[in-house]
């Protein structure tokens, strides 16, 4: 019984999925194929590589709104480097290297100025989509290498390859965040900034390193959907910070931080996606769409509310 009780009280991002799954299965016969549990899968996937990012910056008792125009304007560096007749793997780590740079700006944005994450990554989002801009003209950037195409639309073992890296970076991350050192000093920070200060953790080197993972994820995700388009576009992952945020914080991220894994901001992204993939199976509008993750996300947050009061003991 109090096995079951654990589970129940742990694993509730998971049984809200299944649940969706039981209650679409049930409404439309086409929910439960292998063609949109593929689907969903890929529509998930940059919720979830965005997910892991807002988890790291979440349970620091922080947030990053950057990720978003990280991912446009990363998009359009690979893209930028390959029509200039740079390798293709050359390209993708200039991408990846130059969305590390934008999350260590941000950091010490954040401990060195001194300025809220809120505003910090404000900022950042607006500069790294304007620079997006810049760089293109407002233009998407085309005539990229196919064999840059196998990494968004390619498959290994039947599996779509940016599912294989989603999942990839969630064992990798997650490791990090639960077994290493560094992993313990985000936990402190995000419990305790004052406690965790007089332990001796160098807490600007952490804030630091939580969004260069951040911006260095973002870019693996804004990789992925240049490579699904073919194409960099410099609106590309507009909004999207909104839905990795919703995804963490579905998936039992605190954000008063201290808590949160990324193994449940995965379960929280596939609930976001597969909350979307089946209301646009019954013909609900997206305005409607947009409403609906609104409410789970006031639920996710509700709902941490309730427990933190109930382990404080003002609720019995």
């Amino acid at each position: 019984m109090g096995k079951v009780k654990y589970i129940l009280k742990n694993s509730g991002s998971l049984l809200g999925l299944l649940a969706m799954f039981i209650v679409f299965t049930i409404l439309n016969a086409n929910f439960l194929t292998l063609n949109n549990l593929s689907l969903i899968s890929m529509q998930t996937v940059y919720i979830g590589i965005l997910a892991i990012a807002e988890t790291f910056a979440i349970v620091t008792a922080g947030i990053d709104l950057s990720v978003g125009s990280l991912i446009g304007v990363t998009g359009v560096v690979a893209a930028k480097c390959m029509v200039a007749g740079v390798p293709v793997a050359i390209s993708i780590l200039a991408a990846i290297v130059v969305g590390g740079l934008c999350g260590v700006c941000t950091g010490l944005a954040i401990t060195k100025l001194e300025i809220a994450p809120f505003i910090a990554t404000l900022g950042m989002m607006s500069i790294a989509r304007g620079a997006a801009y810049i760089l293109t003209g407002a233009l998407p950037v085309s005539g990229l290498p196919q064999s840059f195409a196998v990494i968004g639309s390619g498959r290994f073992l039947g599996i779509p390859i940016p599912v294989i890296i989603m999942f990839a970076l969630a064992l990798i991350f997650g490791f990090i965040l639960l077994k290493t050192k560094f992993g313990r000093y985000v936990y402190c920070l995000g419990s305790n900034e004052d406690a965790a200060k007089l332990s001796g953790i160098n807490v600007d080197m952490v804030k630091i390193g939580v969004y260069a993972i951040s911006g260095l994820l973002a870019a693996v995700a804004g990789v992925i959907i240049a490579s699904t388009l073919v194409s960099a576009q410099p609106s590309a992952g507009l909004s999207y910070e909104l839905d990795g945020i919703s995804a963490a914080i579905v998936g039992g991220c605190s954000p008063l931080g201290g808590v949160g894994k990324v193994r449940e901001a995965i379960i929280g992204a596939f609930v976001i996606g597969t909350l979307r993939n089946g209301l646009n199976l019954l013909g609900v509008s997206s305005f409607w769409q947009e409403v609906a993750t609104g409410i789970v996300i006031i639920l996710a947050v509700a709902i941490d509310t309730y427990r933190r009061k109930r382990r404080s003991g003002k609720i019995a």
